[in-house]
């Protein structure tokens, strides 16, 4: 019998990084804190379901069965995602942050020029958003318009229900 190797060739193309995830020691101390009551509470308590509904019987039949068996899927799923997250993470000096252009974990005024409305949002990682809190996802549309921007500059920004102009009134910590 003949053995048969495969050969492939490796390109940036084909080469798939890991990509950091910035947050603050505060941030990664949450998930990191989510990411143990999934692990040590959760986990148990699913793996408890199951057990319970084996002992039922008939398994084929089991709806308790299978929907324990779900919530156990999901549930790893979620654990993987953030085992991943808290593996990527890099925290950020938050005292280092420079404050002359819109950069991430910086607050930021804004002024939308058609209402003259004020808002300030701190621009987090994605595991970090909170807009309750005024906290919005480096991902979003307004906060990848205000990048780099400094105080002063009048950004246009497309948002889902159109364009939208914002001034920018202060850049803080």
């Amino acid at each position: 019998m003949r053995n048969s190797f495969c050969f492939y060739k490796v390109n940036r193309e084909n080469f798939v990084m890991a990509k950091a995830s910035y947050m603050t020691e505060e941030g990664l101390a949450n998930l990191k804190k989510e990411l143990d009551q999934l692990i040590s509470v959760e986990r148990h308590a699913i793996s408890l379901q199951i057990s319970d509904a084996r002992d039922k019987g008939d398994l084929s039949e089991n709806a308790e069965y299978d929907a324990a068996k779900e919530a156990q899927g999901l549930l790893e799923m979620k654990i993987a995602r953030l085992e991943d997250m808290v593996a990527k993470a890099r925290i950020i000096d938050e005292s280092k942050i420079d404050t002359s252009s819109v950069q991430i974990f910086n607050k930021v005024k804004i002024k939308n020029t058609r209402n003259n409305q004020q808002v300030e949002y701190t621009i987090v990682s994605e595991s970090e958003t909170d807009i309750k809190n005024g906290k919005i996802s480096v991902d979003t549309p307004i906060a990848k318009g205000l990048l780099g921007k400094k105080v002063g500059d009048v950004v246009d920004i497309q948002v889902p229900s159109g364009v939208m102009s914002f001034e920018i009134i202060g850049i803080s910590i």
